[in-house]
């Protein structure tokens, strides 16, 4: 690969990840309720879980999707449940900030909360499927080593697009009365859910 075909795929990368979704919901509403280092170790935990992801769309996406046939469907159930389970944790929430209650989970927790949340839309290994192929020249007789540098350099770039939200969020949260952070989080509560509901009706890549 080029310099200026690796340039157009960061490029390209941070056009798709710097636009939120339910990943960067639950890092931005941890990070304004519990701190930057809550948000931190959720943006850390959605990247490790993007590493397997990615070994798959190496190895061949068609084959793994075969050989697991309908595990994707009850996966796909499985994360819309968990994203309707946060979003409802997050509207029964009460805008407290640095209480106890608010730091009950560990960091190694919010780093398993990241992992869960990425793996709980399987779409997004389809997404993969379809969009690192397009960068893949497969004349070179390296496709494997080029997908796994290529999704090394998503993994970096979408780590540091949601750290961002995370410092920034951290930031805010410091600021925010507890009437604007209930706000917060009743409106990423509806999004996740929302998110949620639409994952678990939406038809199969």
């Amino acid at each position: 690969m080029t310099s200026p075909e690796l340039l157009t795929f960061v490029f390209a990368v941070f056009a798709i990840v710097i636009v939120p979704g339910p990943t960067v919901t639950v890092i931005i509403a941890n990070s304004l309720r519990k701190g930057a280092a809550a948000g931190l170790m959720n943006v850390a935990g959605t990247q490790f879980g993007l590493i397997p992801m990615i070994l798959i769309v190496a190895l061949g996406l068609e084959t793994v999707v075969t050989v697991m046939g309908q595990a994707f469907f009850w996966i796909k159930l499985l994360g819309a449940a968990y994203l309707i389970w946060l979003g409802y944790k997050l509207l029964r929430s009460d805008g407290t900030l640095g209480t106890a209650k608010a730091r009950e989970m560990s960091l190694w927790g919010y780093f398993w909360q990241g992992v869960l949340v990425i793996w709980s839309n399987p779409k997004a290994l389809f997404f993969f499927g379809a969009f690192i192929p397009q960068f893949v020249d497969p004349a070179s007789g390296d496709a494997f080593w080029q997908t796994l540098l290529l999704g090394g350099v998503f993994i970096a770039v979408a780590t540091v697009c949601d750290a961002a939200y995370a410092l920034l969020a951290g930031k805010a949260g410091s600021m925010l009365t507890r009437a604007r952070v209930r706000i917060v989080e009743i409106g990423s509560g509806l999004c996740l859910i929302g998110g949620g509901i639409w994952l678990a009706f939406a038809k199969r890549a």
